[in-house]
């Protein structure tokens, strides 16, 4: 039995990958900090609010993302997968002060709250001896976009802590993938004010991460076209990556909110 748990569920990717693994016949626990959008949701799937788990957590916060874990490895008799998905994307530039505050923000959602949500499940993966793990990277962590420093940085973070965390439990037969989409239309792209090639539909995206992450693939850049696309940008030298980007457009800067 597949059993899926997926954070930053209620709208887009999140959304997306629940309908895909719902349609396959997967249990699925839903996590994000809306109950009501979660509960649409899982009323909309295969299966429905007797089938499925809504799981209301703030990710940021450790007992909260701990406590939706141990809710659905205890009712759902074991989770196979786990999809940390949640994410935000902001414009952010280090001059400006105010700026700092989102970019902790960024991190805390981006990279942290991952962590939060792996650690507890990986005892008892251990113990059966299998599971999957899979953390939401970007094509923005490869390199840098100017603008956008916390969210490059912090998906680059997500590519790098994967990969440590895969050659880390692989000798367990715990499986970590990275996923890193490219353009999808979600609420994090909609404020985007460049033009954004081989855009996907959420749906779309979704069925091609749940292909690569049935074949256990460790590293995916979807679509394939962003995955070459990613690699050419790897490859040219900074002085010519930096005149490309030089007069691109940037994604407007949002203030975060004082706690």
């Amino acid at each position: 039995m597949l059993n899926v748990f997926i954070t930053g569920a209620s709208s887009g990717i999140g959304a997306a990958l629940a309908r895909a693994y719902a349609a396959r016949g997967a249990t699925v626990g839903l996590v994000a900090r809306s109950r009501d959008r979660l509960e649409e949701l899982a009323d909309s799937l295969n299966g429905g609010l007797k089938r499925h788990f809504v799981l209301p957590a703030d990710v940021t916060n450790r007992e909260e993302i701990f406590a939706a874990a141990r809710e659905f490895e205890c009712r759902s008799g074991g989770t196979t997968l786990v999809i940390a998905n949640a994410g935000i994307s902001h414009g952010v530039k280090t001059e400006f002060e105010e700026d700092l505050d989102m970019l902790e923000a960024v991190y805390r959602i981006n990279v942290f709250a991952m962590a939060y949500t792996f650690h507890p499940f990986i005892e008892p993966m251990k113990a059966r001896g299998y599971g999957q793990l899979v953390g939401m990277g970007s094509v923005a962590g490869i390199r840098g976009l100017p603008g956008s420093e916390a969210y490059c940085a912090s998906k680059s973070a997500v590519i790098t802590y994967c990969e440590s965390l895969r050659i880390e439990l692989q000798k367990y037969g715990i499986l970590v993938s990275t996923i890193c989409p490219g353009f999808v239309r979600t609420p994090l792209t909609a404020e985007n004010p460049y033009k954004m090639p081989f855009l996907m539909e959420p749906d779309d995206f979704a069925r091609e991460a749940v292909k690569a992450i049935t074949e256990r693939t460790t590293y995916r850049v979807i679509p394939w076209q962003m995955g070459v696309l990613a690699k050419i940008m790897r490859l040219i030298p900074n002085s010519l990556f930096d005149r490309i980007l030089a007069n691109r457009k940037q994604k407007p800067r949002v203030t975060a909110p004082k706690s």
